[in-house]
């Protein structure tokens, strides 16, 4: 920002005229006086001067002058002056002349003896005359007159006089001060300097009021009171004093804000001025400034006032219309002619306008504003320089643009390092898959189709500094071509005479360029995150530039530094596009610093990406290394120099290639070595005298050397050559001597072939190829590592050579084909797995393993096996063999020794149990031969190599479907009980342990048994066993009479019944109860062969009981013979088994009148007693058959008038409105009908409900009488 006045750059803040701190300065001692001794006590020092140097300190440190200031505090620019400061004239003439109405200020384009006139829009000179010549406060410190102590017998008088007297010169001393800042409207603030004794004297109020009146002073903060205090009570003081000041600064700036919006008013209803055509005009005769000039001027003046307040986005709008008024005014040649003094000074305003104005957009963080209004001056003042002639083609041109990104740079960079906070165009934080799975399902399509097209534009995102620097820097760059091809142009005739172009051959270019780079290198390093996503390339390109500006400048060595740190990682990601022109260049700072070493390096790393070569011309890059080598001589003849090329580009892409990815031992593994140059890169003429193919393990390397043929004979597209048969030998061996044409021409290919065989298994690869160059002195070694695939092959399959003349490849589509693995020749062993499927659920299934040794050599044989777990949960399975058992694996289970042509045959069990499903059982059978393998006594294995054993593991998967071989299925029904239930003042039922044989139910199960297993069974034995429990009891079952023994086919089915007591569960109810036992089925497998497996035991449980629940019930018993004229009884039982409520029934007895079969005596129709919870009640009828046959016994109606009761009590309360519910109301007085259960045919499915939801079954009674 050194480029543009600094008064149109800071930040504007409310000045303070301080006087009366000057503390005098010490008198030198004379010469002969001698030096104070150290028991000399020191000078005491003067507590008012103590007061003086702090209160300057803590004022001067309240604002310093900057441009970047966001906060508003309330604190002043301090400015320390004497106390007869004179302020400047606001007009040439005094206020007596009588031309002072029409006279202007000394900075006005009106005054001839201005800098301005007479078409001067503003100068700095007006900025810094209101912030150092004209303050908006005056605050002086002065000392108050104290009188000294009072002495005895000295009249108090006199010492009143005294200060009287004192307090009056004091009273005309700020009265003269008060009217010289009356008249510029300037607050003058009074701050008395006093003793603490001072503070307390009775007659400091009078003495203060007689002050202020006497000197004119303003009633409110114009006369404070300071005595010699503490550094944090006059910090206290300070903040104190500008908090007063601060609305009388506000006012101040204001008034001048109206006075010049007054001005600016009357300038814009006046009439604009004409350009004038007359010749004087135009033979350069000055003209006033125009109407667009004075509204700059004006609308200028109020944005600063504005910011003098504070107020930014009054400043901002200001600035703006200055700003645009300015670009109307640059918009018309007539009005600022180009290249004239005032459009510089226009020009200059303009871009300190524009800083202003994005500094304000940034104060509010309004980034996208801030970054639009740049790049939009930029572009506007381009279109400008265009029409004044001042294009891209001019060096000014880019001096102006690099001028206005270092200032938009430094504006960042000030603004960074205080609160400006540069937003990122990374996203925070990538979201989770749940996450992002729940956007794109909200996301409507247009939504997704909106999102793919809206995206992030570079040039509309605010960067961070480092990007503006960088983007001054390119422009500088620009301005040296520029001026370097201006300076080409100049002539010894004619010579440009533009002071502009002899202050730029005055510019040290390079410097500035340099600068810039730099400081944009240490900003992008700290302020752009690194990261695998964001590997900060652009950090190196710059690095890159500053190592190019630092060659252009003749700083090899610093070039050469940068050159080095870069290239490492231009090697590691492979940006050979960017690598090229760098290792020109740092060879050519190589040939400048004499290094030659260096030299040969980059040479020979240039040949792998052919930097200086083309099509025209592919022998330059190897001219160039043979250049260097026949005039040079190395520093050390003595041992080669090693060019190492592991994370460059090779000279030659060299791709392995085996044809079998395995090979037995003794077997020739055949293979390929191709070594391809560059498509545009001749190395025909380099000296290559060996090259030496090193494998890995123990194979000795094969040395290829060169044969020397006719130099001139034309390079084939493709040569082969023959290697021969390399054999990997434990012991120290020569290298194979082979001999070779070691030359390629533009994309020319050389294959060796050969094979490799090894008596011990192992893996061999070729690890490395060294390439030896012999030039004079000169001995360099370049090794290529084949295994690593460059990036621009990384897609193309490697290939095998098959036909040389024409040439022909086959593709090689296999990862690990630079490699070959020797192992051991493969056991004959036959595994063969029988069994007689499929296995049965709770049986131990055999399953046999027959292993035949088929080879020629003794095999030691070790079995595993491995039962794979299931889908199922349930499923728990077992495998056995010998004594082993495991749920999963059995490991390591000899087989033996098995001589050639011998077997052994393994049992394996597998059990299972649970649910029946597939069982994968896996067998692996690892055979080794008994034959030592060779072993090397030089070379001993290592740690990491592969074993050497001699063994051979056989594979084979079962897949055995297990299924039950019986299944059983259960029926249950419930019977209620008819004998006589327990009173409820029966004492026993309270007894511990005892079941409520009240509430028990009877269930009988009925099960029946299919077998399922496809070979049959032979069933041993069926067995209930029973469990005790206390809410079900087994009564009788009739699997402990019936015998089931004997064979059973699939399909074959038996049944047996079980019936159970139940007792609910009073404190639930709603739960089943648990079956109290399980039957046991004990069975064999039925063979095809007639012979039995092995026993195994099915287990059943009894199904879970829930016997529903009755409310009120009745049970009718009635004989089912009966004798004709024999009377019979007819029992109803009618219970209450609901758990709260009592039961009002009545019984009635409704015998058929058209078929009366009985004569019945007992009772007709009757009430029972209340049934409490839990009661029951007993009638009995007699009956006399008077027909014979299957007869119906007399109906029984049975009503509960529980509810009827209560509908009667609401209809008594009521009154007459009981006739209004008709028939319904006689339904429910009539009550509910109970159901009856003729308990003979008493069985009841579980839950049976009817349409509306209730447990009903309802059984019609019969009786067959006979004679």
């Amino acid at each position: 920002m050194n480029s543009y006045p600094p008064e149109f750059l800071v930040q504007l803040a409310p000045v303070m005229y301080v006087a009366g701190l000057d503390v005098p300065s010490p008198q030198p001692l004379p010469a002969n006086t001698p030096p104070a001794t150290s028991t000399q006590p020191p000078a005491k020092q003067d507590p008012f001067q103590v007061l003086s140097l702090r209160l300057r300190d803590a004022l001067a440190a309240q604002r310093k002058v900057a441009i970047w200031q966001p906060e508003k505090p309330k604190t002043f620019q301090v400015v320390f002056v004497d106390k007869d400061v004179s302020f400047p004239p606001r007009k040439l003439v005094r206020p007596e002349d009588p031309q002072h109405p029409s006279a202007h200020s000394p900075l006005s384009p009106l005054t001839p003896t201005s800098p301005l006139y007479p078409d001067g829009i503003i100068a700095p000179i007006w900025i810094r005359k209101h912030t150092t010549l004209l303050p908006s406060v005056f605050v002086m410190f002065m000392r108050i007159y104290e009188s000294p102590p009072a002495q005895p017998g000295q009249d108090e008088r006199e010492r009143e006089v005294e200060e009287k007297r004192r307090d009056t010169e004091l009273s005309a001393e700020i009265a003269h001060r008060k009217k010289s800042t009356n008249e510029y409207g300037i607050k003058l603030t009074v701050v008395l300097m006093a003793s603490r004794r001072m503070l307390d004297d009775p007659t400091l109020d009078a003495r203060l009021t007689y002050i202020r009146r006497q000197s004119g002073l303003d009633p409110r903060a114009a006369l404070f009171v300071l005595s010699p205090v503490s550094p944090a009570e006059i910090g206290d003081f300070v903040r104190s004093l500008q908090d007063a000041l601060w609305d009388p600064a506000v006012e101040y700036y204001t008034n001048h804000s109206k006075r010049v919006r007054r001005k600016r008013n009357r300038h814009s209803q006046a009439s604009s001025y004409q350009i004038s055509l007359s010749p004087m005009a135009s033979a350069g005769v000055a003209r006033p400034l125009r109407p667009e000039g004075w509204t700059v001027r004006y609308e200028f003046k109020m944005a600063s006032f504005a910011e003098f307040r504070g107020e930014d986005q009054v400043a901002l709008k200001h600035y703006q219309d200055a700003y645009s008024t300015l670009l109307i005014m640059f918009g018309s040649t007539a009005i600022l002619p180009p290249r004239t003094k005032r459009w510089a000074e226009a020009k200059v305003l303009a871009d300190c306008i524009n800083v202003k104005i994005v500094k304000l957009y940034l104060y509010n963080n309004e980034h996208s504003l801030a970054l639009s209004h740049q790049n939009s001056h930029m572009r506007k003042f381009a279109d400008f320089s265009r029409g004044w002639g001042i294009g891209e083609e001019t060096f000014e041109f880019w001096s102006w643009l690099a001028r206005q990104h270092r200032v938009f740079a430094e504006l960042l960079e000030q603004g960074t390092r205080s609160t400006l906070k540069i937003p990122s165009p990374y996203s925070a934080a990538a979201p989770s898959a749940p996450v992002l799975a729940v956007q794109s399902l909200e996301a409507s399509q247009l939504g997704q189709e909106a999102m793919r097209v809206l995206g992030l534009n570079p040039n509309q995102a605010l960067q961070h500094p480092g990007f503006y620097y960088y983007m001054a820097a390119r422009c500088t760059e620009r301005r040296r071509e520029r001026f370097l091809t201006a300076l080409e142009s100049e002539s010894e005739d004619h010579k440009t005479s533009s002071p502009g172009f002899a202050n730029e051959k005055k510019v040290d270019h390079l410097a500035i360029v340099l600068e810039l780079y730099t400081r944009s290198y240490e900003l992008f390093r700290k302020l752009t995150p690194q990261n695998n996503q964001n590997p900060g390339r652009l950090t190196l390109w710059i690095a890159y530039r500053i190592a190019q500006t630092y060659h252009e400048s003749g700083k090899f060595d610093m070039a050469v530094r940068f050159f080095e740190r870069i290239a490492k990682t231009y090697r590691r990601e492979s940006w050979g596009s960017l690598l090229s022109p760098l290792l020109l260049q740092w060879y050519a700072c190589a040939q400048q610093l004499g290094d030659v070493e260096l030299s040969v390096r980059l040479l020979v790393e240039m040949l792998g990406h052919g930097a200086t070569a083309s099509a025209d011309d592919p022998d330059a890059p190897q001219d160039d290394l043979l250049a260097v080598l026949k005039s040079t001589v190395p520093s050390v003849t003595e041992e080669p120099l090693v060019v190492d090329l592991s994370e460059a580009k090779p000279i030659l892409d060299a791709s392995v290639v085996f044809w079998d990815p395995e090979v037995d031992v003794g077997t020739q593994a055949p293979f390929q070595l191709i070594l391809s140059s560059q498509p545009n890169v001749s190395l025909s003429s380099l000296p290559f005298a060996t090259l030496a193919i090193q494998f890995s393990s123990d194979v000795p390397p094969v040395v290829v050397r060169q044969y020397q043929g006719d130099p001139d004979a034309e390079i084939a597209a493709v040569q082969r050559f023959d290697l021969g048969e390399v054999v990997v030998n434990p012991a120290p061996t020569e290298p194979k001597q082979v001999e070779a044409t070691l030359r390629w021409g533009p994309g020319t290919t050389v294959v060796f072939t050969g094979s490799v065989s090894s008596n011990i298994p192992t893996q061999v690869t070729v690890s490395k190829i060294v390439l030896t160059i012999k030039e004079n002195s000169w001995w360099l070694e370049i090794p290529i590592i084949p295994s690593i695939a460059r990036s621009e092959h990384a897609l193309i399959a490697p290939r095998w050579l098959c036909s040389v003349d024409p040439p022909r490849f086959v593709p090689i589509r296999r990862e690990d084909h630079s490699a070959v693995n020797v192992r051991w020749r493969s056991h004959q062993v036959q595994v063969a797995i029988s069994h007689e499927g499929p296995a049965y659920v709770g049986e131990e299934f055999p399953i046999e393993i027959c292993i035949t040794n088929e080879d020629d050599r003794e095999l030691d044989v070790v079995l595993d096996v491995l039962l794979q777990p299931t889908e199922m949960d349930e499923a728990v399975n077992y495998i056995a063999i010998d004594d082993q058992r495991s749920t999963s694996l059995l490991k390591a289970i000899s087989g033996g020794m098995l001589a050639p042509g011998a077997s052994v045959i393994k049992k394996l069990y597998l059990i299972n149990a649970g649910v029946p499903g597939e069982r994968v059982i896996d067998i692996s059978v690892q055979s080794q031969s008994t034959e030592q393998p060779p072993v090397s006594p030089v070379s001993p294995a290592s740690p990491t190599a592969p074993p050497l054993a001699d063994r051979t593991e056989t594979l084979r998967t079962l897949s055995v479907a297990a299924v039950r071989p019986v299944e059983m299925e259960h029926a249950v029904v419930y019977r209620r009980p008819t004998r006589p239930q327990p009173g409820l003042a029966d004492l026993t039922t309270f007894e511990g342990g005892t079941r409520d044989e009240s509430a028990a139910v009877e269930a009988v199960v009925t099960s029946t048994v299919a077998v399922v297993a496809p070979s049959g069974l032979v069933i041993e034995s069926v067995i209930l066993h029973r469990k005790s429990d206390a809410f079900a009891e087994i009564l009788d079952c009739s699997v402990d009479k019936d015998d089931f023994e004997g064979d059973w086919l699939a399909g074959d089915a038996f049944c047996h019944k079980c019936r159970i007591s139940v007792v609910p569960d009073e404190h639930h109810p709603d739960q089943p109860v648990a079956g109290p036992g399980e039957y046991e089925i004990t069975w064999r497998r039925l063979s095809s062969n007639g012979k039995h497996g092995s026993r195994s035991t099915t287990r059943f449980p009894l199904p879970p009981l829930s016997p529903p629940s009755d409310g009120l019930i009745a049970l009718l018993d009635a004989p089912t013979i009966a004798h004709l004229h024999s009377p019979i009884p007819l029992r109803l039982t009618i219970r209450n088994r609901h758990p709260t409520r009592t039961a009002t029934a009545t019984v009635q007895l409704e015998p058929d009148l058209a078929a009366d079969a009985f004569v019945v005596a007992g009772l007709r129709h009757g009430r029972v007693p209340v049934l409490l919870p839990g009661q029951e009640e007993c009638i009995t009828w007699n009956l006399i058959p008077v027909e014979c046959g299957l007869v119906k016994v007399p109906g029984v109606k049975v009503l509960d008038r529980r509810n009827a009761v209560q509908v009667a009590g609401a209809q008594a309360g009521t009154g007459s409105a009981a006739g209004q519910q008709g028939a319904t109301v006689e339904g429910q007085m009539e009550g509910d009908e109970v159901e009856i259960v003729d308990v003979r045919w008493d069985g009841r499915p579980e839950r049976m409900k009817d349409e509306e939801g209730n447990e009903v079954e309802v059984t019609k009674g019969y009786v067959l009488v006979v004679p």
